[in-house]
């Protein structure tokens, strides 16, 4: 059970940093879904760029190495310490995301009527708690 909830988490991961570089180079599936927009939907509240969206699609597959690294799937290229304090502090951000900032995002969000909102709550939210909590079983071995 532990074995399918790492690697299907780390597969998840790898998808969104694919996902992510599809958007850099201009693809236009899921991206209006992909960002918080006002209450009555008629802007975002931020435009990413394609920096930003690189620096977010690498960090989310190092977040996946991280994950298989800890868990023994892959060789570790950093310390046992760095890795283990890795997984910790994705295992805070990923919790800390699915809680929300308490009007946009997450679970606690006020806004609950865009598409956005729509889709954090039943998908992007959820998620990101499953793997919060795949980071954290990762360091409890």
């Amino acid at each position: 059970m532990k074995i399918a909830f790492i690697l299907s988490s780390a597969a998840i991961l790898l998808f969104l940093s694919l996902l992510h570089l599809y958007w850099v180079v201009g693809g236009k599936w899921a991206l209006e879904a992909a960002i918080p927009r006002t209450k009555d939907g008629s802007r975002r509240l931020f435009s990413p760029g394609k920096a930003a969206t690189v620096c977010v699609a690498f960090l989310i597959f190092f977040a996946s190495y991280l994950l298989l690294a800890q868990s023994g799937y892959l060789y570790a290229l950093l310390s046992e310490r760095l890795i283990r304090w890795g997984c910790i502090l994705c295992a805070t951000v990923f919790f800390l995301r699915a809680m929300g900032d308490f009007r946009y995002v997450g679970f606690f969000k006020r806004v609950r009527q865009t598409h956005f909102a729509r889709n954090d709550t039943w998908f992007y939210s959820p998620l990101c708690l499953w793997l919060g909590l795949a980071f954290a079983l990762a360091v409890t071995d």
